[in-house]
């Protein structure tokens, strides 16, 4: 399978935003495909050593390795978005599970969701205290109640009726996120990477379903009880069948007022434009309001894209030729 850029250079800047098109002919439909990513912002090759470089290459690749796993043994799209981002929950250099930041009090509060592109059924937890793996809890909302979405404590008591593994709250706690509060508190600001550490995957398998996943940690130093966009329908996470699937991460508040996820699909589908044209138009309109983060795309065709416009994002894709990972915002195949 040939890989070819979707627009004329592999790497387009528009409005602020930047493209990263990975596409396959039209004719040439994948047998299925993976992407995820792990999180976007400031992330420069001058601020990180290459022994980070390394950790985060390894980590994407379990992660895509996971969700690979599931479509080659002929399992559903939304089987394997739900196994890519495990890893990366488990996986304390992102924030999503271990590893997750802290609220200001000190504590972790987690966000998840997952939407299936076959009925566009979905589930989503938001605030999440004690559930190791909060996209196992969004996904026991979707199959296992007439719910979308529970929240704080019933969104935990949910989880735990339905036998999902529960940790003390301080399983989360890393050194690294306890210095990141400290700073924050400190300084009163957040950088970038203190706003952006959310993961998701998007998919298509052999039979042409889609599906979408994110999750996340949150902001450092949120006030305790603050929910982004990633346990949000149609603002993080959103997918349907023949149009696209999307995953995303940034600055949530301003995600939630656009309706990233849903806006990008409802362009592909009513405009017909490229996955990556609405994804540029409406990061644009994010970035208008002062957002910044990316996304992570895929449409009914197999074409995956990588839109954002921040320095950086984590991200790969996987499918049965080969896969490919990235941190800086100029790589490209």
């Amino acid at each position: 399978m040939i890989f070819r850029p979707l627009f004329a250079a592999a790497t387009l800047w528009l409005a602020g935003c930047q493209a990263m098109p990975v596409n396959t002919d039209p004719t040439d439909a994948p047998e299925w495909r993976l992407a995820i990513h792990g999180g976007a912002g400031v992330i420069t090759r001058g601020s990180m050593t290459p022994e980070q470089e390394a950790m985060f290459q390894a980590g994407l690749q379990e992660a895509l390795e996971a969700g690979a796993e599931v479509l080659r043994n002929g399992g559903s799209a939304l089987d394997a978005v739900q196994a890519a981002v495990i890893p990366m929950e488990n996986n304390s250099i992102f924030n999503a599970g271990k590893g997750a930041v802290f609220t200001a009090a000190g504590t972790h509060e987690l966000d998840a969701s997952i939407m299936d592109g076959r009925d566009r059924n979905a589930g989503a937890v938001a605030g999440v205290t004690i559930v190791k793996n909060p996209i196992l809890a969004a996904r026991a909302v979707m199959d296992q109640s007439e719910h979308v979405m529970f929240a704080g404590p019933g969104a935990d008591a949910f989880a735990e009726a339905h036998g999902l593994e529960i940790v003390p709250n301080t399983y989360f706690d890393t050194d690294r996120r306890r210095e990141a509060l400290e700073r924050v508190l400190e300084t009163m600001s957040r950088t970038a990477a203190d706003k952006h550490g959310t993961v998701g995957a998007v998919a298509i398998d052999a039979e042409g379903n889609v599906a979408a996943a994110t999750t996340t940690g949150g902001m450092t130093a949120k006030t305790a009880g603050r929910v982004g966009d990633s346990p949000l329908i149609g603002a993080a996470t959103y997918a349907e069948n023949g149009v696209c699937a999307v995953s995303a991460t940034g600055h949530g508040e301003y995600f939630i007022r656009i309706g990233v996820a849903k806006s990008i699909c409802d362009r592909v589908k009513l405009a017909g434009e490229t996955i990556g044209e609405a994804a540029t138009v409406t990061l644009d309109e994010v970035a208008e309001l002062g957002g910044d983060g990316g996304v992570v795309l895929i449409d009914g065709e197999g074409n995956v894209d990588f839109v954002f416009n921040s320095e950086g994002m984590y991200r790969g894709w996987i499918d049965a030729n080969g896969s490919w990972t990235a941190i800086y915002g100029d790589e490209t195949e």
